[in-house]
């Protein structure tokens, strides 16, 4: 459970990170570092784009993956966009369709980047974590502020 004390200076490393940046790719990425930096169970944190029915990665931070396009409904970050809702695993090895971007991953959370005005997903946010049940409510809801930080950058990566 993260305190509304972090998730409050955490969000504003954030939002520091996305204003200092020159393009939507640097800025993105400072966001991705930022939560990294902050949250010691975020282990990888990267940012996954729409486009059609696949999600590519974008900028990301933690070990390399493999995963760089996914199939909407494949895995918890193609779940997520054909559910149309966030997602959150504690224990990544009891799922059947998991796509393991390390050994070491045992969570999993996922949270939805939608466009501003329309609301339809354009992107989410993906974070690791090597503890199970690394994730909780407080954990999304502070990603969920995160994404609408996000959002309009997003919109203007071309990956």
């Amino acid at each position: 459970m993260i305190s509304r004390a972090i998730t409050d200076s955490v969000f504003h490393a954030c939002e520091e990170a996305a204003s200092s940046s020159i393009s939507p790719v640097e800025a993105v990425h400072s966001v991705t570092s930022a939560l990294a930096a902050h949250l010691p169970t975020y282990k990888w944190v990267g940012v996954y784009v729409l486009k059609g029915s696949e999600l590519r990665l974008g900028p990301y931070v933690g070990d390399p993956t493999e995963h760089t396009a996914i199939p909407v409904g494949r895995g918890v970050c193609g779940t997520a966009v054909l559910e149309d809702r966030n997602q959150i695993v504690d224990d990544v090895r009891s799922l059947s369709n998991y796509l393991s971007c390390s050994a070491k991953t045992r969570s999993e959370i996922v949270v939805l980047i939608r466009e501003p005005q329309a609301g339809v997903v354009i992107g989410q946010i993906d974070v690791d974590g090597w503890e199970p049940g690394a994730f909780d409510r407080s954990d999304e809801m502070l990603l969920e502020r995160v994404a609408g930080l996000v959002a309009p950058l997003v919109s203007r990566l071309s990956l």
